[in-house]
């Protein structure tokens, strides 16, 4: 799958898991600091990634996810 086809993917879950619109999201969106993300929400986002795309992602990964691009990141690790 293409980086660009899996950001567009990470950008229609986190817009409807964070109820905001997509044009908000980028690679360097901070999922905390500007999306106001907290725990619970970044869990439910974690959990939308892994039913969307059918992978786990091991818990330091999950810790270690700061933008969405560090997400990307680990996605396209994961899906191959």
């Amino acid at each position: 799958m293409e980086r660009a086809e899996l950001l567009e993917r990470l950008r229609v879950i986190i817009a409807e898991q964070m109820e905001i619109d997509q044009s908000l999201i980028t690679e360097s969106t901070s999922l905390t600091d500007d999306l106001g993300a907290d725990s619970l929400d970044l869990l439910q986002i974690v959990t939308a990634f892994e039913d969307d795309f059918a992978i786990s992602i091991p818990d330091e990964q999950f810790e270690s996810m700061q933008t969405v691009g560090d997400a990307l990141d680990r996605i396209a690790e994961l899906v191959g």
